[in-house]
């Protein structure tokens, strides 16, 4: 099986160049594609000048979830930065991953983060501030499918979120709260990008919810529809946490590289490359130079809202868990 993914994989274009002295692949989650190509020549750079050696960095993108199964099936991953950390325990739980990953590097393994956000029309239209408004019956929704995309469970979990402070804890209130919110979504794209498309390309629906980071990065590539970007009152922290793949690197030889390549993201240079593509970083200044990009709001955390991700996979994730119920009639 290994074997015919990575043949599969050559003929998709995810062939190291034999030129390179060192060379990584970079498996990803759906909307970084424009992050990671401004990202990778940077780290280029100041490998080159480090080492004196040249190294090429090929990425895949698609759903967290999807990328995790296909390095459990042969994908030669060196890196993974994904968008939930459940995927890299999968990955861990194969052995592709140290048991450990979370402590190999700060802020538990997550360079930076983000939070489901919301865009809207020109103008804003119907008026959308805040989660409540996505249950009206005059306002369609667009977010991707939770089953299958982890930017889909953060929409998932942040509008969670707030029913719970909404309705005082009361589960029952809350589920019925998101039960209205997915039936307000007429198309269930399978990741983040395709969503992104059907709102923008498309022109389907009233708001598209979706990672802070993906808000700011659509409205400036479709500046000319004057879209807007809307920070909800709470929302949930989404990490992005990120891992090297010893199982692959060690056979490769790419440890050393890999390694370096995850440090830079941690780098006040790759902490501004970050924020300029709307993410939240650690760093301090970086923070204070991009303030204007990133408004306040309450932030609560999966463990904070959730007791954890273990619950979460447990309570909401599982077959015929909460998340099955909202899908009812869907």
């Amino acid at each position: 099986m290994r074997t015919s993914f990575l043949a599969a994989a050559l003929s998709l274009g995810l062939a190291f160049p034999a030129a390179a002295q060192d060379s990584i692949l970079n498996v990803s989650y759906d909307i970084a594609r424009e992050l990671f190509a401004a990202v990778n020549p940077a780290f280029a750079a100041a490998w080159k000048e480090k080492t004196g050696r040249e190294v090429s960095i090929e990425q895949s993108h698609a759903g967290s979830s999807k990328q995790a199964r296909a390095i459990l099936e042969g994908l030669p991953a060196d890196v993974v930065t994904f968008n939930q950390v459940t995927d890299i325990d999968v990955l861990a739980e194969g052995g592709l991953v140290d048991a450990g990953w979370r402590e190999a590097y700060p802020n538990d393994a997550s360079p930076y983060y983000s939070l489901p956000a919301f865009l809207v029309r020109k103008g804003n239209p119907k008026n959308i501030q805040d989660w409540d408004d996505l249950t009206r019956d005059d306002v369609q929704v667009i977010f991707p499918n939770p089953k299958t995309s982890g930017n889909g469970r953060y929409t998932y979990l942040g509008a969670w979120a707030f029913g719970q402070k909404q309705y005082g804890g009361d589960q029952a209130q809350t589920e019925e709260f998101v039960r209205k919110l997915f039936a307000n979504v007429p198309v269930f794209d399978t990741g983040g990008r395709a969503a992104t498309a059907t709102f923008a390309e498309k022109e389907i629906g009233d708001v598209l919810v979706t990672f802070e980071a993906e808000t700011g990065g659509i409205a400036r590539q479709y500046a000319e529809m004057g879209l807007e970007r809307v920070t909800p009152s709470l929302s949930v922290m989404a990490e992005f946490p990120v891992a090297v793949v010893t199982g692959n690197t060690g056979t490769k030889g790419t440890e050393e590289v890999s390694r370096a390549y995850l440090d830079f993201l941690y780098s006040t240079p790759g902490q501004r490359i970050l924020a300029e593509y709307f993410y939240r970083v650690h760093d301090e200044a970086v923070q204070a130079e991009f303030a204007d990009s990133f408004p306040e709001l309450e932030l609560v955390t999966v463990d904070e809202a959730f007791g954890g991700w273990d619950r979460v996979a447990d309570e909401h994730f599982a077959e015929g868990g909460l998340l099955d119920k909202v899908f009812v009639n869907q």
